[in-house]
């Protein structure tokens, strides 16, 4: 069953920021984004660079998830990307708390499942 969840979660993940990375592109381009943006999260992106930084890590990310390759260091990228984006939607944005919620709750799920992973840099003294 954990095993099971794990793919659950990194499958989700995965698919959930691939399309919100190209979604993003579409902002980008001055295109229609096919999935609605929340006003308030393209308020913080005033200069395009951050848009840009931003949308190549969530699509590099999902992608990575996806083909379930190098999924801790992937969790070490989107972890402060995922806590920002719940940050956002508890204070400023309550459109989407409920998605904002599944990813931290699946991220934390893939962080404590790959918990081996992480706890070497814990290390006070290496």
């Amino acid at each position: 069953m954990p095993k099971r969840l794990m793919h659950l979660c990194r499958l989700f993940l995965g698919i959930v920021f691939l399309v919100a990375g190209i979604n993003g592109y579409f902002v980008i381009f001055g295109l229609d984004p096919f999935i609605e943006t929340s006003p308030e999260a393209m308020a913080l992106f005033e200069f395009n660079y951050l848009l840009i930084a931003e949308k190549t890590l969530e699509i590099l990310c999902g992608i990575l998830l996806l083909s379930n390759q190098f999924v801790p260091l992937t969790i070490a990228i989107l972890s402060p990307i995922v806590a920002n984006i719940f940050l956002l939607h508890v204070f400023l944005d309550h459109s989407l708390l409920l998605l904002a919620v599944l990813l931290v709750l699946m991220l934390g799920y893939l962080l404590f499942y790959y918990r081996e992973n992480f706890l070497r840099i814990l290390e006070r003294k290496p």
